[in-house]
């Protein structure tokens, strides 16, 4: 416990950074300072796109760092973690000359956002390569991912009620004690041992940064990955969208809803281990998306005015994100394993990984907004063919997706062992 939480604990405010630029950002921006959202929503895109873009670059410095020491990863995620922190309150406290001219605004927020989203890749980078090269069998690893996401969780939980409770400055002052408690539990987690580079491997950078996709097995599972991701990220790009022209709820009742999912999948991490025990790691994240896919084939039913029925999907689906969260982590430093490259490459696996996980985003904005235009649903309207294409965009294209992402799993992981390590399955 005490291993998980030193390590785990920074989980917790890079989460917290997550929710406010998706969630809060745009509307405080529009709000306060009467910037359009088309405006902010190119501006996050662009902002978004070329953070991932430079993750893999990131994790070659990683990687780089580990080989000389554990103590040079923590001094890079100290400097990190403080430009994150002035990046994180530059963007949501500009300077009073900015804010009234919105060319200089968008200028100022497009700025602040490409020095966050840089501070935070760099670290959650580092950070994830550290806890993968802790190695062990599968269940250590799935509980060293485990002990990461749940606090995770708790920092998005956090982050979705402290803004509308307690207001953006004591929200700012938390996320600055919270990254400092995190970091300095890192110094204090078990260290990892960096294996040297092979001359082979860091002969060339361009090779090296490359050198992931020459697994079969990185290459399937990223695949799966990426159609499990957006399948993930169409509906919680969509949500609120739902509550509001479908259900019909009470503004007052979102809270309530995503806090049932946050905090259903944070209390379902545990069980699931205990289920990667029984099946082992794919088979369990089969059964996550198994669960999902039935959650939503559900809520194809829901009608307005259903709740209580609502909040069963939400604590539903929330479960079945347990498994996204908690496993393709353990799967992927398996997959390091395997492949002979622990202690000396993870830092280029996940750059490629959080390039993935971003892109998700944007591919599931990108693929769902346009599709709902196309056949007619716009904010507010509530007629019989918009709302058919809601249900449609946030029911039944995940579901699709899902689909798709567990017959990966199962033709790509679990039926083909040679080209996965044997605990993976």
């Amino acid at each position: 416990m005490r291993n998980g939480l030193t390590y785990g604990l920074l989980g917790l405010p890079l989460a917290f950074v997550a929710l406010p630029l998706y969630v809060i950002l745009p509307n405080y921006y529009a709000r306060e300072f009467g910037l359009p959202l088309a405006t902010l929503g190119a501006i996050l895109l662009g902002a978004r796109l070329f953070d991932a873009l430079i993750d893999p670059m990131l994790g070659r410095v990683s990687d780089r760092l580990f080989a000389r020491s554990a103590k040079a990863v923590l001094l890079l995620g100290a400097g990190a973690a403080l430009v994150l922190a002035l990046g994180f309150t530059l963007l949501f406290f500009p300077l009073a000359g900015v804010r009234q001219a919105p060319t200089a605004l968008a200028a100022w927020a497009s700025v602040m956002l490409v020095v966050t989203y840089a501070a935070y890749s760099a670290l959650s980078v580092s950070h994830q390569s550290w806890g993968a090269m802790l190695g062990g069998n599968e269940a250590q690893r799935s509980r060293i991912v485990a002990w990461r996401e749940g606090l995770g969780l708790i920092g998005v939980v956090l982050a979705s009620i402290t803004p509308v409770a307690l207001g953006l400055q004591v929200t700012t002052a938390i996320f600055f004690v919270a990254l400092l408690m995190g970091w300095l539990a890192w110094t204090r987690a078990v260290r990892p041992v960096a294996r040297r580079v092979s001359h082979s491997i860091n002969a060339s950078r361009t090779v090296a940064l490359w050198l992931p996709f020459k697994s079969t097995a990185f290459r399937s599972l990223l695949a799966v990955f990426m159609l499990n991701g957006i399948a993930s990220a169409v509906p919680a790009t969509l949500v609120l969208f739902f509550i509001q022209d479908r259900l019909q709820a009470p503004r007052s009742m979102e809270p309530l809803f995503l806090g049932s999912y946050f905090l259903s999948a944070a209390l379902s991490i545990p069980l699931w281990l205990a289920v990667v025990k029984r099946l082992g790691l794919a088979s369990t994240w089969l059964a996550g998306m198994l669960l999902a896919i039935a959650v939503f084939a559900w809520a194809t039913q829901i009608a307005a005015g259903q709740t209580i029925e609502f909040a069963v999907v939400c604590m539903l689906s929330g479960v079945a994100l347990g498994t996204d969260l908690a496993l393709p982590g353990a799967l992927l430093t398996g997959v390091i394993q395997a492949n002979g490259q622990s202690g000396q490459s993870e830092g280029a696996y996940f750059g490629w990984w959080n390039f993935a996980t971003k892109l998700n985003l944007a591919l599931a904005a990108g693929l769902a907004l346009p599709l709902l235009t196309l056949f007619g649903y716009a904010p507010g309207v509530r007629d019989t063919a918009a709302l058919d294409a809601l249900v449609v965009a946030y029911c039944v294209l995940p579901c699709v997706l899902k689909l798709a992402a567990a017959a990966g799993v199962y033709f790509f992981i679990i039926k083909k062992p040679e080209s996965f390590a044997h605990d993976l399955l």
